[in-house]
């Protein structure tokens, strides 16, 4: 998932980043590259606290939708990817029936890129409830 933020800097080098998504979710860096590490530290850990509260991840739009606010003018936009699975709680072990060339398929595919079926399985969920 890829969380939009927006940086902010006094000189050029040194940046405060701030994710608008995620209310409270600040960070800061020595450079533009840190700053953007750092605001993925600070995104997984906001994610972390929100869901061992009970919340659920949220969904964060488009930078359109943010560019109103003011507090954000000036500011360099780019977007963090974040790894959402480790929040999406406890996982559930469940029984499917696939094809068997496709469930071959899909094991040379993870193999070969360093991934687990499930992992892939996952993904491919996501991605399909996305679009449609």
């Amino acid at each position: 998932m890829r969380f939009p933020v927006v940086l902010h800097t006094d000189d050029g080098v040194r940046y405060g980043v701030t994710v608008p998504d995620l209310p409270g979710c600040f960070s800061a860096g020595d450079t533009f590259d840190q700053a953007l590490d750092c605001a993925l530290e600070a995104i997984e850990l906001h994610l972390e606290g929100l869901t061992e509260d009970g919340a659920s991840v949220p969904t964060p739009r488009p930078v359109s939708d943010h560019l109103p606010n003011p507090d954000y003018a000036d500011g360099v936009w780019a977007a963090v990817d974040v790894n959402v699975s480790r929040f999406d709680g406890r996982a559930e072990k469940i029984n499917i029936t696939v094809p068997r060339r496709l469930l071959a398929r899909i094991d040379d595919y993870v193999r070969a890129h360093g991934a687990t079926r499930s992992g892939f399985l996952t993904d491919a969920a996501r991605a399909a409830m996305k679009q449609g």
